[in-house]
C-alpha cells in the first residue's frame, strides 16, 4: 500500500516571487538578460578568433565602450551598440516580447 505525498507545511514560495514580491524581478531578470548577452559576445569573440580591440574597430567604437557592453554587472546597453556588436560578429539579434 502507498502512502500518498503530503504537502510541505513548512515550503516557501519560490524565488522568483521572493523578487516579485519585494519590486525586484525585473531588475534581477535584466541583469541576468545582460549577463547572458555579454558571455555569447565573450564565446562569439573565442570562435572568431577576434581580439577586443579589433572588435571594438569594426564596431566603430572604443574599447572602453565594448567593455562596457562585456561587463555583465553594467547593466547599461543599447538594442543600437547590442546589434553593431552582433553585426560585427556576423550575427544578428533576435529580440522579442513574452507575457509574462
Amino acid at each position: 500500500m502507498k502512502k500518498e505525498a503530503q504537502a510541505n507545511i513548512h515550503r516557501g514560495s519560490d524565488f522568483s516571487e521572493f523578487l516579485a514580491d519585494e519590486g525586484l524581478l525585473p531588475e534581477v531578470e535584466l541583469l541576468a538578460l545582460k549577463r547572458v548577452v555579454a558571455f555569447q559576445i565573450q564565446e562569439a569573440l573565442e570562435q572568431e578568433n577576434l581580439s577586443k580591440t579589433q572588435l571594438a574597430k569594426r564596431m566603430k567604437t572604443s574599447r572602453a565602450a565594448l567593455d562596457r557592453i562585456l561587463d555583465p554587472t553594467n547593466p547599461s546597453l543599447t538594442v543600437a551598440s547590442l546589434g553593431r556588436a552582433a553585426a560585427a560578429l556576423g550575427r544578428k539579434v533576435d529580440l522579442k516580447l513574452v507575457p509574462v
